[in-house]
């Protein structure tokens, strides 16, 4: 696996590209993302819900992520419903990883969170 302090957290280039460099649609899509990624993250990270429901949260959020150019959060989301749909366990550490991506991608998309 590919470290993930090497993938960006955000693409700020590909985001202007997909708003039309319009900082108002830009800032209400991170705002939209921040509420997924808080809305998403728990039960992705909740080994207590069903495998398949927890893929379809990492597959959400994966798309979400890569709508924005959210690479980090994207790539290990994408591992993470890679594994839950073949049947295994996340990668050791990969909820983790997860779980620090979001934070620090918030912490650039939503300063005031």
């Amino acid at each position: 696996m590919q470290d993930p302090d090497a993938t960006p957290l955000l693409d700020r280039a590909y985001l202007a590209q997909q708003t039309f460099d319009d900082a108002a649609l830009a800032r209400e899509l991170l705002d939209l993302f921040a509420g997924q990624c808080r809305r998403l993250l728990p039960g992705i990270v909740d080994r207590s819900l069903a495998d398949p429901e927890r893929a379809d949260l990492a597959h959400t959020l994966k798309g979400s992520a890569l709508g924005i150019g959210a690479l980090r959060i994207a790539r290990l989301s994408a591992a993470i419903e890679d594994a839950l749909r073949a049947g295994a366990a996340p990668g050791e550490g990969a909820e983790e990883a997860l779980t620090e991506a979001v934070a620090a991608t918030l912490a650039v998309v939503s300063p005031a969170s």
